[in-house]
């Protein structure tokens, strides 16, 4: 495979087949069964075994690197790896996550969303060490790239937002938490890199949050705090980045505004941001979304131009919709970027993956792929 074609890269996830949705579909209205479910349904594993060697197969017949199992094994791109810490419950809650519509009215996502924590946690024998191994098996030469929800992400949500420590709680401290969250992440990380693993990629969505020029940020309701609580979300990142670092793993991250069934959750531009969150994180590569205007300018990118050996992944293509891109818009993006950046230091991808959660974004395989060696092209044909 040229460089020019390595240059297009996939975030992750890959729509699933309809035969492996009959199944998955089923976990979402159950909370009495425990991750990752094959006990609960039978024929369920041996299902999600086959599909997951045939999209890792279509990867490699298609030149993709770093390859994953298209997320056929997750339910949703966040919560699995947090169901498989030692010791975590899920439930359906009241509500889901809150999306924007195509009209821009109110979307509800699914609801089993709910967590608690029973015990305190722990990243060792992770059911994602054991998918890891079988991707790596089947992927033979060809890179393999596992991603994880993000540790502060994770945290603001346990933490900020469920608000899982306290008198009754097994933290008792949001300290206390954050401490055995971040434990847990390094010990995954460890038996991570003992299995073989190289490329981790943390994916996180909430860094417009602390954005002034978002309408759904922590700003919208008073920032009391929030430079504060940035600060922790970077600190945390970083712990994590530097022992993966420590590991000698590459450390990667994408960052987005939700995927969600072609839905977004936010706006939010990257200028807003770019001092803290592209400035000051330990990351290796960014995959970054910039499909619309909801980003801002690609100017944000000036705070890396000294940070030499940090790679961009431009997410300038759109995994929710079903037509493919206009490559000139794409194209002049990445002359604008590669005035900041030297162009050995950029890549192309869809803003996101295709199917974040188990129903997918509004497309068919069939267009999917389309969109996929589009993309290709364009970085062939820019690279080459």
């Amino acid at each position: 495979m040229s460089t020019a074609t390595a240059k297009f890269q996939l975030v992750g996830s890959l729509l699933r087949h309809e035969d492996l949705l009959k199944y998955k579909q089923k976990i979402e209205n159950r909370d009495d069964i425990k991750y990752p479910f094959y006990d609960a349904f039978p024929g369920y594993k041996e299902k999600e075994s086959e599909t997951t060697k045939q999209v890792i197969a279509k990867q490699k017949e298609e030149g993709i690197t770093p390859i994953t199992d298209g997320e056929y094994t997750k339910s949703m791109w966040h919560l699995d790896f947090i169901w498989g810490l030692k010791d975590i419950e899920r439930y359906i809650a009241d509500s889901g996550y809150a999306f924007q519509d195509h009209d821009g009215g109110d979307f509800e996502t699914r609801k089993d969303i709910g967590l608690r924590i029973t015990e305190p946690l722990s990243g060792k024998n992770h059911h994602f060490i054991d998918i890891f191994k079988n991707v790596k098996t089947q992927s033979g030469n060809t890179d393999v790239k596992l991603t994880v929800w993000g540790a502060a992400h994770a945290f603001t949500e346990l933490a900020v937002f469920d608000e899982l420590y306290g008198k009754n709680q097994v933290y008792k401290t949001q300290e206390d938490l954050k401490d055995g969250l971040v434990n847990a992440y390094k010990e995954f990380l460890t038996e991570y890199k003992e299995a073989g693993g190289k490329i981790i990629q943390f994916d996180d969505c909430l860094w417009e949050l602390f954005a002034d020029d978002n309408e759904h940020s922590f700003y919208a309701s008073g920032n009391e705090g929030i430079e504060d609580l940035a600060d922790t979300f970077i600190s945390i990142n970083n712990e994590v980045a530097d022992f993966g670092h420590e590991l000698g793993l590459k450390v990667w991250t994408h960052n987005c505004r939700g995927n969600y069934q072609s839905r977004h959750a936010a706006g939010g531009t990257y200028q807003a941001i770019a001092e803290k969150f592209l400035g000051e994180q330990h990351y290796d590569r960014f995959f970054l979304e910039w499909d619309d205007e909801r980003a801002g300018d690609i100017s944000a990118l000036e705070v890396l131009k000294d940070k030499d050996d940090v790679e961009v992944v431009l997410g300038l293509l759109s995994s929710k919709t079903s037509t493919l891109d206009d490559e000139q818009r794409v194209v002049n993006l990445l002359d604008k970027a590669s005035q900041i950046l030297p162009k050995e230091r950029l890549f192309l991808s869809h803003q996101c993956g295709f199917a974040s959660c188990d129903n997918g974004n509004e497309l068919s395989i069939e267009q999917q792929w389309n969109k996929i060696n589009q993309g290709q092209k364009i970085a062939a044909e820019y690279w080459g």
